[in-house]
């Protein structure tokens, strides 16, 4: 019990992964939950917007993101804590969204789903308390300084979105980092205070 993550990551984790694990059973969740920028500015399905958070294309799409929130989380949580936290993943998860609505709305299959975005705030948020905390990344062995890691971050998803690099939501990525950090601005005005003292 004592490796649990705090109640609100843990809730967040448990609902993800049990509304994934059921959109899989589900035919029509994707079409229906998925986020689709051409159906929610013609048919006004703006609950994608939020409900697109909470599946997942497959099973390590959902690992990868929800192993994040496992370590991330918990720290975060911890500063901005109740409403302020689900605040922070909310919005987030509606900045990537709606940066992913404006990029691809004229787009009729462009589909976008999984958590990356409400992710991207949290790990962002992260970076605003601890930025010289190191972050691993698969097959690098050396930890990189989480503010150079958001550097390149911003960087390398500026770049896919304009070279449309995989199958992967640059966008969603990108507007949920920044909302992230706004957001962590506007719920602890004090964490640009607590970012810079890192570097006295």
């Amino acid at each position: 019990m004592a490796n649990l993550p705090p109640p609100l990551t843990l809730l967040l984790l448990v609902l993800t992964v049990a509304t994934s694990i059921a959109g899989w059973k589900s035919r029509g969740a994707v079409g229906d939950f998925a986020e689709c920028p051409y159906e929610i500015m013609r048919h006004g399905r703006w609950y994608q917007l939020i409900t697109s958070a909470f599946l997942h294309a497959d099973l390590g799409h959902l690992f990868l993101n929800m192993m994040t929130l496992y370590f991330f989380g918990p720290l975060v949580e911890h500063a901005l804590p109740g409403w302020r936290y689900l605040a922070l993943y909310l919005g987030s998860t509606l900045a990537g969204s709606v940066w992913t609505l404006l990029a691809h709305h004229r787009e009729p299959n462009y589909r976008a789903l999984g958590a990356s975005g409400a992710i991207s705030g949290v790990v962002f948020s992260f970076v605003l308390f601890q930025p010289l905390a190191k972050i691993y990344i698969f097959l690098i062995p050396i930890g990189i300084p989480a503010f150079l890691y958001a550097i390149a971050y911003v960087l390398f998803s500026i770049f896919g979105m304009r070279r449309q690099l995989g199958r992967i939501g640059h966008e969603a990525h990108l507007g949920g980092a920044l909302g992230g950090l706004l957001l962590t601005l506007l719920l602890r005005p004090d964490s640009l205070g607590i970012f810079l003292s890192h570097f006295q």
